[in-house]
């Protein structure tokens, strides 16, 4: 298995020289800094369908109902290549252990998010979707996707990488042979992550792995990644880290000092009004957690859930 998450990014962000004007879009953030700690599968749909660099610009233009890809001077279609081009390479991607995926802002063919579609009649609508994105989208539904320009957020950028290493940690759980003991240990160690996205959810799938006799193993797993993966997409907020900070402090009733409960009560609280950022209270937990032994939090993800050293929770 990969020492690291395997994400696909769109190939001009990683400063490659394939635009349609002969240029790139590279992002120093995703190719050097993200870039250390995961594996990226460059893509770019348009000049691996068979388009030149530089090439005449694309974009989608609705027409009698339907979303076509289309060069802007000469009108000439590309969507059924495109398509065409799109099922082999999405079916190359579905034999490799993808933990998701960065696509260019605006493209015609990588976008996610409100691309311009080109009215017959005249006028723009910003609601279009990539071709290649949408297609992906459509087949790997639970692989967490994200633009370039989003990830400038925070709470996105953290919520982004967070995901994609709770799915490395599926996929090497799916490597061995599938148990409902090895699920209920994967769940337990997700606890408290699953508890800042969505409780309920979090509530719904304890259920599930408790009663997880009853499904065959295969169906189990898959019932429960269905709905781990969209509360996980759900943003972390302040609130509900308050909630699972609290929720951990309980574990130290019986060993921290009158003071100490205090002081850590006191910067949750700060966390809580916006004073400090969430690495601060998770530092003073992790050195109780080292200190007391306290084993059953040495296994929760929450605690660490990606590399230290990208100070996702700096920031938010």
């Amino acid at each position: 298995m990969m020492e690291k998450p395997l994400v696909g990014i769109s190939t001009c962000l990683m400063g490659e020289s394939v635009r349609y004007d002969g240029g790139h879009k590279l992002d120093r953030y995703l190719r050097d800094t993200l870039g250390q700690y995961v594996d990226f599968v460059p893509v770019c749909p348009e000049v691996e369908c068979g388009l030149s660099v530089p090439r005449e610009a694309i974009r989608l233009v609705e027409t009698d109902g339907a979303i076509r890809l289309m060069t802007q001077k000469t009108g000439i279609d590309l969507t059924d290549q495109m398509v065409a081009w799109s099922a082999r390479r999405l079916n190359e991607l579905e034999g490799l252990p993808l933990c998701g995926y960065v696509f260019k802002s605006r493209s015609p063919s990588s976008g996610l998010y409100r691309i311009k579609v080109y009215q017959d009649g005249g006028g723009v609508k910003n609601n279009g979707t990539g071709i290649f994105a949408g297609l992906f989208v459509k087949r790997f539904p639970l692989v967490p996707v994200e633009e370039e320009g989003r990830l400038n957020d925070p709470q996105l950028r953290e919520n982004f990488i967070e995901r994609l290493f709770v799915m490395q940690r599926w996929h090497l759980l799916n490597q061995e042979r599938k148990t409902v003991g090895r699920l209920v240990a994967f769940h337990a160690a997700h606890k408290y992550l699953l508890m800042a996205h969505c409780p309920q959810t979090l509530k719904k799938l304890g259920a599930l792995v408790a009663d997880g006799k009853k499904h065959p193993a295969g169906k189990l797993y898959d019932l429960y990644m269905e709905a781990l993966m969209p509360a996980l997409a759900k943003i972390a907020t302040p609130r509900k880290n308050t909630n699972v900070l609290l929720h951990i402090m309980g574990y130290f009733k019986q060993t921290l000092e009158s003071d100490e409960k205090a002081e850590l009560k006191e910067i949750i609280d700060r966390y809580h009004q916006g004073l400090v950022p969430l690495v601060v209270p998770l530092t003073l937990i992790n050195h109780y957690v080292r200190k007391h032994g306290t084993e059953y939090l040495k296994d929760q993800i929450y605690l660490n859930p990606h590399p230290m050293e990208l100070m996702l929770r700096n920031r938010v």
